[in-house]
């Protein structure tokens, strides 16, 4: 997703204007969309003409329309979106108040603009655009005396760095030239790996090369990061893997890409997060219900208490038409983060996203354990009564 144009006022009312570059940004774009909002795009419309003897035909022409939202549908499968409302700008082929279905098409922007931007939808916007948050899987592609940092995304390989140094060959006798340059071409790799792979986001590392240098350039990275105490590659070392490939030339990735033994490692990767944080909920559960809650109103109350460590909460719960209740699990999220706490928004194309909605899609794992709420309730209910 490309964004062109943000303007938001202090009230949060305004718009953006953005270009879905790939069928994973119509899902993004359907979680931003809402009843209400104002939609300006291209689109088809069949228009009826009358000549002047009086025969009628129709034609289709391409124009740009901005309607009022009334039904969004998405078809998860195609991944194509389509938006039904009412025409609110006045357009030489549709009359005001008009019905008219968009189809938001792939590399042609659109204009959304809403009364009230919440955090939420920033960050899904903030989501989208940054190609670095989507990259799962980091690659260094490598030779001796070149190397390729690499980002593969779900949609796309993203060239990060190039790192190129002359290698003279082993002389007669000496060897000391030769080994020098390596090690330069090394701490050149390294630095590159820390400033452009983000750790957070990235979960597997696949390092490749033909012959042996692989397994050197392993040798000294972790040696290095030991000496300099560089905590951030010694914490991720299980996320690096080693691979063979034929060259140290982006095109390799493809081949290493097809290996079965990369393919099976990357299988886990794309909601691999997501998983272990419902994972370590269900895990609570078991063994200290008192500090694994679920369902809104529990949830709410143990936020209330800046209980919560980790929230886990479904993409599905924010396209809630109901505007109160949607701004409730807004203000659930900010809360949270506002205090410390991690949030993790799961897909419900996912199928640890499909789990969470069991649960009513809303969970948490706690910081401390809080007892007796269920029967709190219970109490002021039947005092109620």
């Amino acid at each position: 997703m490309k964004l062109l144009h943000k303007d938001i006022e202090k009230d949060n009312a305004g718009q953006v204007t953005l270009i879905p570059e790939e069928a994973e940004d119509m899902w993004h774009t359907y979680n931003l969309l809402q009843v209400g909002d104002s939609l300006r795009a291209s689109t088809i419309r069949k228009v009826q003409t009358e000549s002047s003897t009086g025969s009628v035909g129709s034609s289709r022409v391409r124009t740009t329309l901005t309607v009022c939202v009334e039904t969004i549908d998405f078809d998860s499968q195609a991944c194509q979106l389509r938006v039904k409302g009412t025409n609110i700008q006045e357009n030489q082929y549709v009359k005001m108040g008009a019905y008219h279905t968009i189809e938001l098409e792939l590399n042609r922007k659109f204009t959304l603009a809403k009364k009230v931007w919440d955090s939420v939808v920033l960050d899904r916007i903030e989501q989208a655009c940054d190609p670095a948050q989507k990259a799962d899987v980091a690659a260094v592609v490598m030779q001796e005396g070149l190397a390729n940092l690499v980002l593969v995304t779900p949609a796309m390989t993203l060239l990060r760095a190039k790192v190129e140094v002359t290698i003279p060959r082993k002389r007669k006798g000496s060897c000391t030239q030769h080994e020098k340059a390596l090690e330069r071409f090394y701490e050149a790799v390294m630095q590159g790996i820390l400033r452009h792979f983000n750790f957070d986001v990235v979960k597997c590392v696949l390092v490749a090369s033909p012959g042996f240098v692989k397994d050197q350039f392993m040798a000294y990275l972790f040696r290095e990061a030991v000496r300099q105490d560089c905590k951030i590659l010694l914490e991720n070392r299980p996320k690096f893997m080693l691979v063979h490939s034929s060259s140290g030339h982006k095109y390799s990735l493809k081949e290493i890409l097809c290996d079965p033994t990369v393919t099976s490692r990357l299988s886990d990767t794309k909601a691999a997060g997501e998983v272990k944080a419902l994972e370590d909920f269900y895990k609570m559960l078991q063994h200290e219900p008192d500090r694994a809650f679920y369902g809104l109103a529990h949830v709410e109350k143990a936020s209330e208490a800046l209980a919560i460590d980790t929230l886990l909460i479904s993409d599905k719960l924010f396209r809630h038409q109901d505007v109160a209740t949607r701004s409730r699990y807004v203000r659930l999220v900010d809360n949270v983060k506002d205090n410390g706490g991690t949030v993790r928004v799961f897909s419900s194309l996912h199928v640890s996203g499909e789990q969470l909605n069991q649960l009513s899609g809303v969970a948490a794992i706690l910081r401390f354990p809080i007892a007796d709420l269920s029967e709190a309730e219970e109490d002021s209910s039947s005092d109620e009564e």
